[in-house]
């Protein structure tokens, strides 16, 4: 079975290729969201510069942009909140099996994410409704992330199950020092 993992750990170099895509991807969103931001206020207490009429309704898309692509983020590095109040009192292989369990639930709440994100990004309200102040602008792109979201919940949690699934067969560092 090491094996199996071995060939699986070939393609990290992938999953530290998209994780630093994402992240890139969220540092943009963030400095384009201060921007459109401080130009709005500035416009509204300046006279003579112009408010862009479509900024609030950017500023939010981009922070849900920004927010799904960080959830993604904090997966694959383990740091969503959890509840850890009993770990240290339950067996290492209960705690290990929790966790599998756990990520497994991640894992099909992102494929649910896909599929209904996809159905709903589809539909005829989201294709024929516009953004109140971009009426060219499809509200589709609101509901994009919730696809963006499930996609990088799977591809994430996907390392996460077969590193749980790994530490079943392949022993710890402490048992190979002690053996």
């Amino acid at each position: 079975m090491p094996a199996v993992f071995k060939a699986l750990n070939k393609i990290k170099p992938l999953y530290d290729w998209t994780y630093k895509i994402v992240m890139f991807i969220c540092k943009i969103l963030l400095v384009a969201d201060i921007i459109i931001t401080t130009w709005v206020v500035i416009g509204r207490y300046v006279p003579f510069i112009a408010t862009p009429y479509w900024g609030e309704e950017i500023i939010l898309t981009l922070m849900v942009y920004m927010a799904v692509l960080s959830a993604t983020l904090a997966i694959r590095t383990r740091a969503h909140i959890r509840m850890t109040a009993f770990d240290s009192y339950l067996p290492k292989t209960v705690l290990k099996v929790s966790d599998l369990i756990a990520d497994l639930a991640v894992l099909a709440l992102g494929v649910v994410l896909v599929v209904y994100g996809y159905k709903f990004c589809n539909s005829p309200l989201s294709l024929r409704g516009k953004y109140a102040s971009i009426p060219t602008l499809s509200k589709m792109w609101q509901y994009v992330p919730i696809v963006v979201a499930g996609a990088g919940m799977i591809i994430f949690e996907l390392e996460q199950v077969f590193q749980r699934i790994e530490s079943f067969f392949v022993k710890d560092e402490e048992n190979k020092e002690v053996a």
